[in-house]
């Protein structure tokens, strides 16, 4: 799985989308961030997404459900970035 990810990345980065760099904290590991083209792409991408995830996800939901669903992802967020560091930028829907 480790190397598929890093595969992922290693294309991205070619296309100027990600930039790599050593984690300060650990040399054995590496970060990823977004470049400003790689920002514009998520951008540009974001609408077409948006509406997919609408029509494909929460469509056919009640609000209660997407409400269900919203308190599931909180429980996924806690447990990946227990300290809110990568999710900052989550704002929850409902």
């Amino acid at each position: 799985m480790l190397a598929r990810l890093s595969h992922v990345v290693r294309r991205l980065e070619e296309r100027g989308l990600v930039e790599r760099f050593r984690c300060p904290e650990d040399a054995r590991a590496t970060h990823a961030r977004l470049t400003d083209s790689g920002w514009d792409s998520v951008v540009a991408s974001a609408p077409g997404h948006v509406a997919n995830v609408r029509a494909n996800v929460l469509g056919d939901l009640s609000p209660d459900q997407v409400r269900q669903l919203t308190k599931i992802g909180d429980v996924f967020l806690a447990r990946l970035d227990p300290d809110g560091k990568m999710t900052s930028l989550y704002r929850q829907i409902g």
